[in-house]
């Protein structure tokens, strides 16, 4: 399930926060602030969909994130990869190297998070 682009905005500001009442959400917008019932509309949304949860207190609701950070962006990313790269993260990492601009440190910094994760693989895969 997608969020909109304002959804995924308001999102950010919950995993930020962690926990917020509506007005604490609104607070973080910035200037034009959206209407309350804008964000209202967006939060009933997003609990339809199965991204927010609340927790009432009298006429009170206390929102928080039922979905974690990571996870959402690893589903978009992962879903990126699938539909522009032929489902090819070789792709993707050409792609991403060669259009961003990477100064060289940055690359190494890229080749040193690469080269954990196939330690950490290659580790597992001897232990399994």
């Amino acid at each position: 399930m997608q969020l909109t682009k304002t959804e995924e905005q308001l999102m950010q500001y919950l995993w930020k926060q962690e926990k917020a009442f509506m007005k604490d959400l609104l607070d973080m917008f910035p200037e034009p602030k959206p209407a309350t019932t804008t964000v209202a509309t967006l939060l009933k949304r997003m609990t339809e969909k199965g991204f927010v949860g609340y927790t009432e207190y009298g006429k009170s609701r206390e929102y928080y994130p039922l979905v974690k950070k990571s996870d959402y962006f690893s589903k978009q990313v992962n879903g990126m990869i699938k539909s522009f790269f032929n489902n090819s993260a070789a792709q993707f990492a050409s792609f991403f190297t060669k259009e961003t601009n990477l100064s060289a440190q940055e690359l190494e910094e890229l080749r040193s998070v690469i080269d954990k994760e196939l330690q950490k693989k290659n580790n597992d895969r001897l232990h399994n």
